[in-house]
């Protein structure tokens, strides 16, 4: 990894300008910056080091790959370093058309400023000149698809203020998320089945390898595998409930074994969660015919056979628990992205004309998991956008308010609390009838006072105190229920602000 050609062109304008013209690296350009604010979705920094005749940047990242990203929403790696991205386009740069037209009609004039002898010509001297052997083509086309291979998920790029993804340059086939998430958990299984009693402790230990098992043997279903089933899901127990706990009880289930019933019993009284994420579950006594009609209405509702046919957001999720952050978070941006270019994909199954957002609330939590405030935020406000009843309006708004706080957008925050009182206010529909007597109306009010203080520890006293009067109007309207338990923070709040008036 290094930026030897780069210095180079910058200490040499000679070099510089044969970069630019006609290999379209052209270091003048950096000073321009991108077309927009960007940043790199894992956080990394850039350097923008050249520019194109396009509108396309140069930057180089943190690891000294480079990044090129078009003026029409697509970018990729390059290239390992800014010497690999360089070698590669000089020595895959074409003539294009034109120029070779006016080398067929002998109008090129060699001697015009600003034109170039030939393409030929000029990557034989800035070769030369960069110390870049003659490499043949297909060699350089095989590094440039491996660099390109890289992009993903290190190296995404983001618009800085909509957070939305580039596309990616290339078109190149990848192993699907599902695959890479699932390696180990094969790997494991295939080590169980090999009686391997070391393995058998560590994935005993490990709920992540557990789950990851478990998953493995959901989609590679062998007769032999019964003993290992019940000692995943004993142990899986350990975790309370789970979706790989319901599976593992489904999966020893199929085999009609009466004599696991008692096992299957004792893993549903683990906890009061498992006892109702595990019911209707035949108890002790029952016959194997009931067991195994049992185990396949679950499976054939929750399970499948194809890894392919699980929802994204299941395979994101365990990417994350696997350490695999970055993978985890870009499956969520392009799956948000899809969602926000496509609301028809939120469209429930059983009334088509309706939306769901629980996929929405589903990347607000996998983006908080990952500590991603601002793609959470992003979700979160498409969410509320999209609500339906005044309630749901109001309950989403004020969890939008309270991202926008923790984020620090105490404006944005102050106009989303000034939406959920005109919900309130004029809600339109019958559902807030009683969100004096509920939590919801003790969330909001909450929400008033927290929002209250962080204005004023912000230095915006005016902002605070018009906050704190509607603030103090909802509390004045909340059952004693469920006022008492705000009364403490409106109190602290309220300090708070004399302190700074």
């Amino acid at each position: 990894m290094t930026d030897h050609a780069l210095r180079l062109l910058r200490q040499n304008p000679r070099l510089a300008e044969l970069a630019a013209y006609p290999f379209d690296f052209d270091l003048a350009r950096a000073a321009h910056g991108h077309v927009e604010e960007v940043r790199l979705a894992s956080g990394g920094p850039l350097e923008t080091v050249a520019g194109d005749d396009t509108g396309g940047t140069y930057f180089v990242c943190a690891d000294g790959s480079m990044l090129y990203a078009d003026s029409e929403g697509s970018a990729g790696i390059i290239g390992s370093s800014v010497d690999e991205a360089l070698e590669i386009m000089i020595g895959l740069a074409e003539d294009e058309e034109e120029d070779e037209e006016e080398y067929e009609d002998g109008e090129q004039d060699e001697e015009q400023p600003g034109r170039h002898p030939g393409l030929d010509a000029a990557r034989a001297e800035l070769r030369s000149a960069l110390g870049f052997p003659e490499r043949p083509v297909a060699e350089l086309e095989a590094v440039r698809q491996a660099a390109l291979l890289r992009t993903e998920p290190d190296f995404v790029l983001l618009n800085a203020l909509e957070h939305n993804a580039y596309d990616l340059l290339d078109s190149y086939p990848r192993p699907p998320l599902w695959e890479t998430v699932l390696a180990s958990g094969r790997t494991d299984l295939a080590s169980l089945r090999a009686g391997d009693r070391a393995v058998w402790d560590a994935v005993t230990d490990d709920p992540v390898r557990r789950r990851l098992t478990l998953r493995a043997a959901q989609f590679d279903r062998a007769d032999d595998d019964l003993e290992l089933l019940r000692h995943l899901l004993r142990h899986e127990a350990k975790s309370s409930m789970t979706d790989e706990l319901r599976l593992a009880a489904v999966l020893v289930g199929l085999r009609g074994q009466v004599a696991d019933l008692p096992l299957l019993y004792e893993v549903r009284e683990t906890t009061y969660d498992t006892w109702c994420g595990l019911g209707g579950m035949p108890e002790p006594g029952a016959k194997a015919d009931e067991l195994r009609e049992w185990a396949r209405e679950l499976d054939e509702s929750l399970f499948g056979t194809d890894p392919s046919d699980e929802p994204v957001l299941m395979w994101a999720g365990l990417a994350r628990d696997q350490g695999l952050t970055e993978l985890a978070r870009v499956t969520l941006i392009r799956e948000l992205d899809g969602i926000v270019m496509d609301q028809s994909r939120l469209r429930r199954p059983d009334a088509p004309r309706a939306l769901t957002t629980a996929p929405l609330g589903a990347l607000v939590h996998g983006f908080e998991e990952l500590g991603d405030l601002p793609q959470a935020l992003r979700a979160q406000r498409l969410c509320a956008a999209l609500q339906e009843t005044a309630w749901e309006r109001a309950s989403a708004r004020n969890t939008q308010a309270g991202m926008e706080r923790k984020a620090g957008q105490l404006s944005e925050a102050t106009r989303t609390l000034s939406g959920v009182r005109d919900a309130l206010a004029t809600p339109g529909d019958d559902s807030l009838r009683q969100w004096q007597q509920v939590n919801l109306g003790r969330f909001i009010a909450e929400e008033h006072y927290r929002l209250t203080r962080a204005l004023a520890d912000a230095g915006l006293p005016e902002e605070a105190r018009a906050l704190l009067t509607a603030a103090d109007a909802i509390l004045g309207e909340l059952s004693e229920n469920a006022a008492r338990g705000v009364r403490e923070l409106a109190e602290q709040a309220a300090a708070r602000v004399r302190e700074v008036s």
